[in-house]
């Protein structure tokens, strides 16, 4: 059974930058798509990023493209979000998922991270 544990979380100042990392373990990660999604209260859960399991191809959502960098480190089995220049609009909660592609579905979910900002 796979598990995905989210952590980095956290309130801080817009203009900010925090960086967010999910360990994965249950299988083999490399041969996982990993995705970082948001939920924004009161908003349908969103995309933010992905990456294959390879490393090489990366997708973001518009509203965090040049901002936020997804990479994933397969010796530690931990997918990472770094995040600058966040903005009150970042405020949501993160959630990391691994499926079999970047397009989807996504077949696992961690329990999410918080990320406050403030402006």
């Amino acid at each position: 059974q796979v598990q995905l544990v989210e952590s980095g979380g956290g309130l801080v100042q817009a203009g900010a930058s925090l960086k967010l990392a999910c360990a994965f373990s249950g299988r083999t990660f490399s041969s996982a798509a990993m995705g970082w999604f948001r939920q924004a209260p009161g908003k349908e859960r969103e995309s933010v990023a992905q990456i294959e399991g390879n490393a090489v191809s990366t997708s973001y959502s518009d509203p965090v493209k040049g901002r936020f960098t997804i990479s994933r480190d397969n010796a530690k089995s931990t997918v990472y979000l770094q995040m600058n220049s966040l903005t009150p609009e970042d405020t949501a909660v993160y959630y990391c998922a691994a499926g079999s592609s970047m397009r989807g579905p996504w077949y696992y979910w961690g329990q999410g991270t918080q990320v406050t900002v403030s402006s």
